[in-house]
């Protein structure tokens, strides 16, 4: 197919929820219940220095580090439960759709009646998110088939910027004109790669998902679309967010489910290097525009901490953001990868005009950071 010059805009979008909670408190109570139990099982080798005793915590703490309160979680039983301190979703046979593809589908299904879709209308699909169930095959493949579209589809793995980065492949698709209509999920199934052990990590993430048509201007017939006016993507290697699960595990005799292959990250780092990166990153990304930072209406940002949030908006428009400006979703939502900026643009984004301009920006580990520039028509 030849290049197309129509403007490429986001028509349709979903945000799908799962029917269980946890709250701060809820969340608490279970870790202090496993840290006491912990402590007393290993009383003599604590009290020998032979084992670090485990802290307990409270939701007090959990606020005032993250801003989080609550977080949703695709199946909450034996999340709870001191002895087992992780969630139980059950197994699945070959034949059934996957837990992550049944996450995409519903999310998707919300995308395509926005955008006023078929699954005929669609040629590409991708699933984009920071951990898959499965190597192969493809959740996008099965996803795609569980909605009867034709052309191809692949997965996509970028940490907590696989939303943005998708979005940008199907910008380039769609201009290039090798595609009509992309459809983008982001199925953020976090819970699994939580360590609910740790004190200072079993508080962060929650399980949502999110959907993202994408189509050129001319085919559009939805009520409400947003001109892509630019992308951008850069990305810095960093150990200082990382996870080491994988199947490597099974040759070298190390522990498939060791401390190191959860989420771990040295928080004071990553705050301390990425806000300068995110605020330059976009800074530098609308001046190309000819576009000032205090003429967008909307920075729909990344959702892994409140205090990054807030410092990067103070930085980009040079005083206080308003939640108007800079919508917040971590105190419902916890930080769910890749998702959170979208769950922040499907919530904020009714109130604004014709002509408005908005921002789309992650940022996590990698590190990376992509974003994109969008006109409300």
């Amino acid at each position: 197919m030849k290049s197309i010059s129509s403007p490429v805009v986001i028509s349709g979008f979903g945000l799908w929820t799962p029917n269980y909670s946890i709250s701060n408190e809820e969340l608490v109570e279970a870790y202090n219940q496993f840290a006491e139990n912990y402590n007393q099982q290993y009383a003599d080798e604590i009290a020998a220095g032979k084992r670090e005793a485990k802290p307990l915590s409270n939701a007090e703490f959990i606020e005032k580090a993250s801003g989080i309160k609550n977080r949703f979680v695709y199946r909450k039983e034996g999340a709870l439960d001191p002895e087992r301190m992780r969630p139980y979703i059950e197994p699945r046979d070959n034949d059934q759709l996957s837990h992550q593809a049944e996450m995409a589908v519903a999310a998707a299904k919300k995308a395509l009646t926005k955008a006023n879709k078929a699954a005929a209308d669609i040629d590409a699909v991708i699933v984009a998110c920071s951990y898959t169930e499965r190597a192969y095959p493809a959740i996008s493949i099965e996803v795609q088939q569980a909605l009867g579209i034709q052309g191809f589809a692949f997965d996509m793995l970028v940490a907590c910027s696989s939303a943005t980065f998708a979005l940008q492949r199907g910008y380039e698709m769609l201009t290039a004109g090798t595609a009509k209509a992309v459809l983008i999920i982001n199925p953020e199934l976090t819970s699994p790669q939580n360590n609910w052990r740790d004190r200072d990590s079993h508080f962060i993430f929650g399980d949502i998902a999110v959907a993202t048509i994408m189509e050129n201007a001319d085919s559009c017939t939805s009520e409400e679309s947003y001109e892509v006016l630019s992308t951008k993507s850069v990305t810095l290697f960093s150990n200082n967010i990382r996870s080491n699960f994988g199947y490597l595990a099974y040759t070298n005799d190390s522990d498939p489910f060791g401390q190191d292959k959860f989420f771990i990250q040295h928080g004071r780092k990553v705050f301390k290097e990425v806000c300068p990166m995110a605020v330059e990153h976009l800074s530098t990304q609308l001046a190309s525009l000819g576009i000032e930072n205090q003429q967008v209406a909307r920075w729909w940002l990344h959702q892994a901490n409140i205090n990054m949030n807030q410092l990067i908006g103070k930085k980009l428009l040079g005083r206080e953001a308003s939640q108007e400006e800079t919508p917040i979703i971590l105190d419902q939502y916890a930080n769910t990868a890749s998702a959170g900026s979208l769950i922040a643009f499907n919530l904020y984004h009714s109130d604004l005009k014709k002509g408005d301009l908005g921002v789309i920006c992650s940022f996590g580990a990698g590190y990376s950071i992509g974003s994109l520039v969008i006109r409300k028509r």
